[in-house]
């Protein structure tokens, strides 16, 4: 059973939130409702948690923006978490998730490299693709060894951390260590992020004229063999929760080191809301997972 705690922020978000509805998802101007709507959680997750610092990243040379999250205590540590926020692909930002990066900072006890990825439609598919695989190489430029890499994502963040390990594989490069994935969005063809009453706008959004089932944009359809460790986390009683269940079964269907864990009650990426029991075990695990694939 869900904690107190989770119980009532369920309660508080269905109150407080104003989901965009099938209607809202059609307009023209859904994609500008929803960057001011996810805009707003800046005000509560932007802000470090104590003990850490951060440095922003705009190197055009190599196409890559983003922002270091570091340790005070532990600024050269060897392990790097390659985290990729989410958003639908058409909205967040690093500034968004340093609430979430600065935990698995501290609880990984490792440098975090959060990256501000081009969003659509501006930049379809595959733009942020490309971004993920070219700041990959950036950490790799910079003398950062894969085995000490884990990438991490949620949601369409977790999609795009299998997209990204997908095209690290086909291209030869060395893959990291491992990845965790939270609720991610794997299946663009079968499930939107806001509501399954729209018309797949969001997902249509991110890919245009492009099938929904692109195996580099919908991960769930590609072939999966060769990649590294998973841990899966979702909540049960969200829309992803099946995105997770199958990229779990399916991944260890082709000899992955896959790990699935639900949770139950929880909301969407409950891992932001630092204060619930949930979130301190569920980073718990993380950290476990993140201190085996990296064999520290």
């Amino acid at each position: 059973m869900a904690s107190l705690g989770a119980r009532a922020l369920r309660l508080v978000l269905r109150v407080t939130s104003k989901i965009p509805g099938a209607r809202t998802i059609a307009s023209p101007h859904f994609v500008r409702k929803y960057r001011r709507l996810i805009g707003r959680s800046v005000l509560l997750f932007g802000r470090l948690p104590r003990g850490l610092m951060r440095a922003s990243v705009e190197d055009r040379a190599a196409g890559v923006r983003g922002e270091w999250v570091i340790l005070n205590a532990a600024p050269n540590a060897e392990t790097v978490v390659y985290y990729l926020h989410g958003g639908g692909y058409v909205a967040g930002s690093p500034a968004m998730y340093r609430s979430l990066t600065g935990a698995f900072c501290r609880r990984c006890v490792a440098r975090v490299f959060a990256l501000d990825y081009r969003l659509a439609p501006e930049h379809r598919f595959p733009a942020a693709v490309h971004d993920a695989v070219a700041g990959y190489r950036w950490l790799l430029a910079a003398g950062n060894e894969p085995r000490n890499i884990v990438i991490a994502g949620d949601s369409a963040g977790g999609g795009l951390a299998l997209s990204t390990l997908l095209a690290l594989r086909d291209e030869g490069l060395p893959l990291p260590a491992g990845a965790v994935m939270i609720a991610p969005w794997v299946d663009l063809a079968a499930t939107l992020v806001v509501s399954n009453r729209g018309e797949r706008r969001i997902a249509h959004a991110y890919v245009g004229d492009r099938p929904l089932d692109d195996p580099l944009a919908s991960g769930l359809y590609a072939e999966l063999h060769g990649l590294p460790p998973l841990m899966i986390q979702a909540s049960t009683i969200e829309m992803l929760r099946d995105d997770a269940v199958r990229l779990d079964a399916k991944a260890r269907a082709a000899g992955v080191d896959s790990s699935l864990r639900l949770w139950d009650g929880v909301p969407h990426v409950w891992h932001i809301f630092s204060s619930l029991p949930e979130s301190r075990e569920a980073f718990g695990e993380i950290a476990a997972f993140v201190g085996r694939v990296t064999r520290r």
